[in-house]
């Protein structure tokens, strides 16, 4: 049995769960079906994209050296002998003085080497279609407005690397190149189970002693929100057998299981001896408020977390420790929310030591400078205040104060891991 620090760090947690996970093996998802996840594999594509040279925009496919001295003051005139819309192609020969109009899209034919816009070409006579006669005052440069034949891919070429995200611009990237499937890591079945005499399912009403089960949504929304798949599992009240039952039924179908409740020192709070009696205990306290009550170990080699019952530690547990873990296991690199430093609109003393995280709401003032406003009421019982705040300010361990206009670091909670600011 390790032995368990009394309080370790939110860095040291974070990196003792991420320790004990890796990247889900690969399944193969629909391409629509991969978006925003990893890609577990190389990809290449299965021909040239575009398979050939093909007009840019609408205009006139013509030899640039026919327009070589081209001007205002002496402008060249071609007979449009054909029409080329995107889809067809034109096998014919294309004589000096000669040109034919093409569509976007369209495949370059063979004999000219770039397009003129339609718009700044002008017709001398007939309507600019097969049989007209069409005038320049300008020279043009070789292959322009022509996309060249293998321009984005290569037959055979990598077209996504295995690590990379796959974004919906991806999508259309990889269809072009013929992969309607592609191999991503499987995402994290997570268990959430939630504890507590006091709990009821909702929509049912709570009588007297008793609350509505918002911590196991909250969880879940949590986990779905990380790329997770999530089971709500049967409220389990507050006895230590039906507790390990439960755990120990979790563990055996899901990747990462997580509690809610019972994570202290109380005579109901069992999560921390029912780990250390199924498996391996590593972790009871972190320094953080709200939160330091989180506890991790592995059963039956699944990550096995319990959050603290009120809402606002419970989800700062999930933000800080668990997301991380789930992102890990997608085979994500990014794992962290982007963090800024703001200007803070109020005073606020410490009482607490611990790092404390304070639901707030970060903006630009109108000096240009990030401003954040903690939340008046910053109860770790309020799911509320969070769905109202965009981040968290920390004030450091210690009892300094923090004085209004000082700068303090804002963890950005609604904004991606890949945020780059």
């Amino acid at each position: 049995m390790p032995d368990i620090p009394p309080m370790i760090s939110p860095e040291d947690a974070r990196e003792l769960v991420l320790s004990h996970v890796s990247a889900l093996p690969a399944e193969t998802a629909p391409l629509l079906n991969a978006i925003g996840r990893v890609a577990a594999a190389d990809v290449a594509s299965d021909m040239d994209v575009s398979p050939f040279a093909h007009a840019a925009m609408d205009g006139f496919a013509v030899h640039t050296a026919d327009l070589a001295d081209a001007s205002p003051e002496a402008p060249v005139e071609l007979d449009v002998i054909a029409e080329v819309p995107a889809g067809s192609t034109y096998e014919g020969t294309i004589e000096n003085g000669q040109c034919v109009r093409i569509m976007t899209g369209a495949a370059l034919p063979a004999d000219v080497d770039a397009v003129v816009k339609y718009e700044i070409v002008e017709t001398v006579a007939g309507d600019g279609k097969a049989g007209s006669r069409v005038r320049f005052d300008a020279p043009c440069k070789q292959k322009s407005n022509v996309r060249d034949a293998g321009e984005e891919a290569r037959e055979g070429e990598i077209v996504l690397h295995k690590g990379e995200i796959i974004h919906p611009a991806g999508v259309g990237f990889l269809a072009g190149c013929g992969a309607l499937e592609v191999a991503v890591h499987r995402r994290p079945r997570v268990a959430i189970i939630p504890i507590g005499s006091e709990l009821v399912e909702p929509p049912a009403k709570p009588g007297p002693g008793h609350i509505r089960n918002s911590n196991g949504y909250a969880m879940a929304a949590c986990a779905r929100d990380a790329g997770a798949e999530c089971d709500i599992m049967p409220i389990v009240v507050d006895d230590e057998d039906l507790l390990a039952e439960a755990v120990q039924r979790a563990v055996a179908d899901h990747d990462f299981v997580v509690t809610t409740g019972g994570a202290s020192n109380g005579d109901f709070d069992f999560i921390k001896p029912v780990v250390e009696r199924l498996g391996t205990l590593y972790m009871t306290t972190v320094n953080m408020r709200p939160g330091k009550a989180q506890t991790f170990g592995m059963v039956d080699g699944t990550p096995v977390f319990g959050l603290p019952g009120n809402p606002a530690a419970a989800y700062m547990g999930f933000s800080l420790l668990i997301r991380p873990a789930l992102r890990a296991m997608q085979g994500y690199t990014a794992l962290e929310h982007p963090r800024v430093q703001a200007r803070i609109t109020t005073s606020k003393k410490k009482k607490d030591p611990r790092r404390i995280f304070s639901r707030a709401t970060i903006c630009r003032a109108e000096d240009g400078m990030l401003e954040v406003t903690p939340a008046k009421n910053q109860s770790s019982g309020l799911f509320g205040v969070i769905q109202k705040s965009n981040c968290v300010a920390i004030m450091p361990e210690g009892l300094d104060p923090i004085h209004e206009g000082d700068m303090v670091e804002c963890i950005l909670l609604d904004a991606p891991e890949e945020t780059v600011l």
